[in-house]
């Protein structure tokens, strides 16, 4: 297949993944070798087109990131208790991804260790949704720096590739309880730093792989990725607050399963 359409392919997984708690880089591994596909050719630009996601972001939110921002300006509890929880929270994914940062990378390449965590991770989900008590907290700002310390300690899961970030994030806060809505606007306004950081790095690290003719496929997978992006992360609050968060595990189920059982078959 040409290269520029597994671009456009992959940068639909991106976009569709990144916020949801499947796990983008679970889905983009297995994307990858699914297809016959060089995972290890492929792992630098699945990490390098996250910055569209983080823009679409950046774009639907345009509105509180100025409120934010004019908040720290006045100095108003509000928007400082919103940054020191992001910031807290971002700290222990820098302190281990630069400690195991190559054990990460060889992680990646794992097709099964992806199966076997997307099917993990979904009865987590469902045993979360089952027993965790929760209750509104006011927004990120309403979310104590303890807690925010815990739900970075538990962001970090999501370097095994399959847990999902997200859902790492999303189910370590409601377990702390930590209302739905504002458990899925943490993970996503911590992706930011988070997925910025991790992109920074790889891009640094492997410089002469991406300037050597990945810039213009790297391209394509950022647009795409943010396009799609823009519209899943609306349809997922919608289903977040009709239907919580089973369907998202079961689905995690049964592609772990299938993915299994394809590459035990293969």
């Amino acid at each position: 297949m040409n290269d520029y359409l597994v671009a456009i392919l992959l940068g639909i997984v991106e976009g569709v993944t990144e916020f949801l708690p499947v796990s983008s880089t679970g889905h983009l591994v297995l994307a990858t070798d699914l297809m016959g596909y060089d995972a290890s050719r492929w792992a630098v630009f699945n990490i390098a087109i996250q910055p569209g996601a983080i823009l679409a972001i950046v774009v639907l939110y345009w509105r509180t990131f100025m409120a934010v921002l004019t908040g720290l300006l006045k100095r108003e509890p509000n928007s400082i208790a919103f940054v020191r929880n992001l910031l807290i929270a971002f700290v222990p994914a820098v302190v281990l991804g630069l400690a195991f940062n190559d054990q990460i990378e060889a992680l990646l390449e794992n097709a099964i260790v992806v199966a076997w965590a997307l099917i993990v991770g979904g009865v987590a989900i469902l045993i979360v949704e089952r027993l965790a008590k929760t209750q509104p907290v006011g927004g990120i700002a309403g979310v104590s720096a303890i807690q925010s310390a815990k739900i970075g300690i538990v962001q970090c899961l999501a370097m095994i590739p399959g847990v999902s970030r997200s859902g790492a994030t999303i189910m370590g806060a409601m377990t702390l309880g930590i209302d739905r809505r504002t458990a899925a606007e943490f993970s996503f306004f911590l992706a930011l730093p988070t997925l910025t950081g991790a992109t920074v790095l790889q891009m640094v690290k492997h410089r002469d792989a991406i300037t050597s003719g990945g810039l213009g496929l790297i391209a394509i997978g950022f647009v795409v990725s943010f396009i799609v992006a823009l519209a899943v992360v609306k349809g997922f609050m919608a289903v977040v607050t009709r239907h919580g968060f089973a369907p998202f595990a079961w689905y995690r189920i049964v592609a772990g399963t299938a993915a299994l059982f394809f590459l035990y078959n293969h």
